[in-house]
């Protein structure tokens, strides 16, 4: 039976958090065979992970699979570089934005798409230390407004003093 649906199997949460995300686009990943055994156990690690375009070709670097456990000499290395396959105008597009300068392209997550593995990535901006502030601060208004609004309809508004 065919595997439906999306099954995320990693992601990068500082992603968010650290840059602003301008674009989005899905990539296929080039994988070995005892790679992809191991992402079905759902054990992968994006925490250093970062893409780079080198020869009109963009890569994965530094995410971590670690080897599959019940593979032999065929193993994989953990941390090697793996191949990101997207269509000949979206990568000429990446390479233009990211020349311009102050773009980089992030790994966002790892996921199962129908059956076939799936990297996410982003073009984004690095966000500036006010910038992550400014955000918290925003978040955490939100999150108080949202509380304040259930307590009201419990009925257990607090009273200000």
């Amino acid at each position: 039976m065919k595997e439906q649906g999306r099954k995320v199997i990693a992601q990068n949460r500082r992603a968010r958090h650290d840059y602003s995300i301008l674009d989005v686009y899905e990539s296929g990943v080039a994988l070995r065979g005892t790679e992809v055994k191991s992402l079905r156990l759902g054990r992968a690690s994006m925490a250093d992970a970062f893409a780079t375009i080198d020869d009109g070709e963009i890569f994965l670097r530094g995410l971590h699979i670690p080897e599959y456990v019940r593979g032999s000499w065929t193993n994989h290395e953990p941390r090697r570089t793996r191949k990101l396959l997207l269509h000949r105008e979206e990568i000429d597009r990446l390479m233009g934005k990211t020349r311009e300068g102050g773009l980089t392209l992030v790994p966002l997550s790892l996921y199962f798409s129908d059956g076939k593995v799936k990297c996410e990535i982003a073009l984004a901006r690095g966000k500036k230390d006010y910038d992550k502030r400014r955000d918290l601060a925003k978040k955490d208004a939100q999150r108080e407004m949202a509380r304040a609004v259930g307590r009201a309809a419990k009925g257990r508004a607090r009273s200000l003093r």
